[in-house]
């Protein structure tokens, strides 16, 4: 079995995510999700994983991450396990590949496996775990060290634990490997990869689940 070349990406976790703003996390709460996220970073330190710093703007004058404002700042929980070896990224789009050099700086590395956490969710999460698939990363994404928020529009409604129960779910449907900190923890410490779905065993277990459903 081939042991991953790991590396573990922190996406924003920016104190706009957890003060006064539209943004703030709902689910899962974000105080546990930042205490994981922190568990992640000791692990991956412990293990000489590569870490990826990265931090979302939105531009000067902006509501929301504006590089001038504290919202912008990483977590102090974060500054304090910052190493001298992390690489750095400022993005402006959803994805962490996008119009960055991460993708460039993994393969460097040799990494082969992607872990993210952090936020949110319903946007940088999901975007950065879609690409990655056609970059040719296996990605991981931890469950209980990112978060999402309630969102409404044209399109209707849902609740930020329904959004994220179900982007996980999609997720390891496909696109990653869905996992708890503590069950990646352990599969780092093995040198091994985390099992995950895919789209015909998912359609197949849900075909089943909706019928015992209707029984």
């Amino acid at each position: 079995m081939t042991v991953p070349q790991r590396a573990l990406v922190l996406v924003d976790v920016q104190q706009d995510y957890f003060e006064d703003s539209p943004l703030v996390i709902q689910y899962p709460n974000r105080e546990d999700s930042l205490a994981k996220i922190t568990e992640a970073i000791d692990a991956a330190a412990a293990a000489d994983v590569p870490v990826i710093m990265v931090q979302h703007t939105s531009g000067s004058g902006a509501p929301v991450f504006n590089p001038d404002s504290s919202g912008f700042d990483v977590r102090p929980e974060i500054k304090e396990r910052r190493q001298d070896s992390w690489k750095s990224v400022v993005k402006q789009f959803g994805s962490v590949y996008a119009d960055t050099d991460v993708a460039q700086w993994l393969r460097e590395q040799n990494v082969d496996t992607v872990t993210l956490v952090g936020f949110m969710t319903n946007n940088c999460i999901l975007a950065s775990a879609v690409e990655g698939e056609g970059l040719g990363f296996t990605t991981e994404v931890l469950r209980d060290a990112t978060g999402a928020i309630n969102i409404s529009n044209d399109a209707g409604f849902a609740d930020a634990e329904t959004v994220h129960s179900t982007l996980m779910t999609v997720l390891n449907s496909n696109f990653a490997a869905v996992a708890t900190t503590q069950d990646w923890t352990a599969a780092l410490g093995a040198g091994e990869a985390l099992p995950k779905s895919d789209l015909g065993s998912s359609a197949v277990a849900g075909a089943q689940e909706a019928a015992r459903n209707v029984a």
